[in-house]
């Protein structure tokens, strides 16, 4: 037997009958040969880590435009959040890591620059719509590796697909663990970089709150996944108690954090940002690097604007804007 093949029997042994393991996984698009050595799951998730998509996840904004200091979350730092958040859930319920994980690290390939700000702005101009979960699909199915995409799995991109909220649920355990696990994620990093920017007090978030999930990250966050692993059986779920006071949570955040002038008041800018490049780049197709270009002449010059916005980091976005918009000077 190869090194895969014992894991996959390893697999059969030791995971939930809920769970999906490698050797039944969906077909990809099109077939590989079988790696020796790693599971369809893990084959993933390398390739996945090793795609420029997720590189460019590092200049990309999670919360707080362009923070001042090291310590503030990315779009990627996020990711490896919900990655390690998913693989614990995971493990205690038995279900597929390597499927979680691939899952978490491609979830957010799609982002937009400028978080969630450019993704409203893109769904505002474009008549298209735009979502960055369906992006991330997007992403692995025909952007990525010159256009040939990356060959995932059917239950990665499902996962993908359906992790944020609004979405249908995905149709395997883990990737309605992957919801979860971004949900935990992202209220709890945003809550420390949001006390770290001065515009939260921990003293702020209230008492009947503190009281359910505790006073620091650690301890809201090991509240939360506990109480997924112990109330999850047939699926993946909080209790109702749980489930109310995270919907308290997410709203004392919109209102302290999300909302905040002192934290998103140069979110109008980015927008606008975003908003001029798409109209530029819509009137001027040839501007666009060449693979874009192609995209506009087989699907259409909307879809391959904001193949291309989409996929820039905020620096990089600045950039092209700055090229595009502000006046060069002579050089003497």
């Amino acid at each position: 037997m190869t090194i895969r093949e014992q894991l996959e029997q390893l697999e059969r042994q030791t995971l939930s009958p809920l769970a999906v393991t490698s050797a039944e996984s969906r077909e990809r698009d099109y077939p590989v040969e079988p790696c020796p050595i790693r599971t369809d799951f893990q084959r993933d998730r390398d390739r996945i880590l090793h795609s420029k998509s997720f590189r460019r996840l590092k200049h990309k904004t999670q919360v707080f435009l362009s923070p001042e200091g090291d310590h503030y979350r990315t779009r990627l730092t996020h990711t490896l959040e919900v990655s390690q958040i998913g693989r614990t859930i995971a493990r205690a319920l038995r279900l597929n890591e390597d499927l979680v994980e691939a899952a978490a690290l491609g979830h957010d390939l799609g982002h937009t620059p400028f978080g969630h700000a450019g993704e409203y702005a893109l769904r505002e101009v474009c008549p298209l719509g735009f979502d960055h979960n369906e992006q991330s699909v997007r992403v692995v199915e025909r952007l990525e590796n010159d256009g040939r995409g990356l060959n995932l799995t059917w239950e990665v991109r499902d996962a993908i697909r359906c992790h944020s909220a609004g979405c249908r649920q995905a149709q395997t355990l883990e990737g309605r663990v992957l919801r979860y696990a971004d949900k935990i994620a992202y209220v709890n990093h945003d809550i420390e970089d949001a006390v770290r920017a001065g515009v939260l007090r921990e003293e702020d978030i209230p008492w009947n709150i503190k009281y359910v999930l505790g006073r620091t990250k650690s301890d809201r966050i090991t509240a939360l996944i506990m109480n997924v692993v112990e109330n999850s059986t047939d699926d993946i779920r909080m209790d109702a108690d749980m489930q109310k006071v995270y919907e308290q949570l997410i709203a004392f955040m919109f209102d302290a954090v999300y909302r905040n002038p002192q934290a998103k008041g140069e979110e109008g800018k980015a927008q606008d940002l975003v908003k001029y490049l798409y109209t530029y780049f819509i009137a001027n197709v040839e501007r666009m690097p060449p693979e874009y270009q192609f995209i506009a002449e087989q699907e259409g010059v909307q879809r391959a604007v904001c193949d291309y916005i989409s996929g820039m980091s905020d620096r990089y976005a600045i950039a092209v804007y700055e090229d595009i918009f502000v006046p060069k000077f002579w050089q003497l």
